[in-house]
């Protein structure tokens, strides 16, 4: 279950609940405070937002690993490579993904804005999303498998999540809530300040991974690539909801393999 707190001033607090939001991991300490119906207290989300990419760097060294285990006992590095993906799935309950496909249904699916979001609320799969599902795993097994060994496949993974959850908090911030309920509405927006430290922590970790001149690339064009689908969530639905935050993070993270991949 997703665990909730409500507005906590301090830093573990809110690395407490961004963790809650981000993943299945039972972190909600005992005697946390918690709105009606057990969801996080409106606009707390937000102010937890600047911790999104630490979070993010935890579940990729969760998979990284997990590859590194495989390989070293004997896996090939693209076998290595879907259980690394698979346990990350595991960590966050596939949250992420479940965006992305709801995100692609209601957007292929969709000709109103209000037919798109219905869509999205609904939680069979359609073709739109089953592609996309497809392809979000498709691409990033193939990227990792192309990384030269587990050690350098397992640091571009830490990079990848990191960046990816890095880019939520700007995104929050920039663009409006699609519906006035659900997690983009009850989330709350981060400050500029807040944003900002979610890129640096974001930034700072990918340099560190990856290296200086890729891992700058691999910001950018990944940076491109989510700014790109916001400007497209703005034109489809009017803003963001909990799914398409989701989208932005698969996105990112394709992106970011994609180029840790390229030689």
């Amino acid at each position: 279950m997703v665990a909730a707190m409500a507005m906590r001033t301090g830093i573990f607090g809110q690395f407490l609940l961004a963790t809650a939001v981000l993943t299945r991991l039972p972190v909600a300490p005992r005697g946390a405070n918690t709105v009606e119906g057990g969801a996080a207290a409106e606009g707390s989300v937000a102010v937890a937002s600047w911790a999104f990419p630490a979070v993010g760097a935890g579940v990729g060294m969760i998979a990284a690993l997990v590859m590194f285990l495989a390989s070293a006992f004997g896996l090939g590095q693209a076998p290595a490579a879907l259980l690394a993906l698979v346990a990350a799935g595991l960590v966050t309950g596939a949250l992420h993904e479940d965006g992305l496909a709801d995100t692609a249904d209601g957007f292929g699916g969709g000709r109103t804005a209000e037919e798109k979001l219905a869509i999205m609320r609904d939680s069979r799969q359609g073709t739109y999303g089953i592609i996309a599902l497809i392809l979000s795993i498709g691409l990033r097994a193939v990227a990792l498998a192309a990384i030269p060994g587990p050690i350098e496949g397992g640091l571009a993974l830490i990079a990848a999540h990191a960046a990816s959850r890095a880019f939520l908090a700007p995104a929050m911030w920039w663009l409006t809530p699609a519906r006035e309920d659900g997690l983009g509405a009850t989330a709350g927006t981060p400050g500029r300040i807040t944003a900002l430290i979610a890129l640096a922590i974001g930034g700072f970790i990918a340099l560190g991974m990856l290296g200086p001149v890729r891992g700058a690339v691999a910001l950018v064009v990944s940076g491109m690539a989510v700014a790109a689908t916001a400007t497209l969530a703005r034109r489809q639905i009017g803003g963001y909801t909990g799914d398409v935050l989701g989208a932005f993070q698969q996105i990112g993270e394709i992106v970011m393999l994609l180029v840790a991949a390229a030689r």
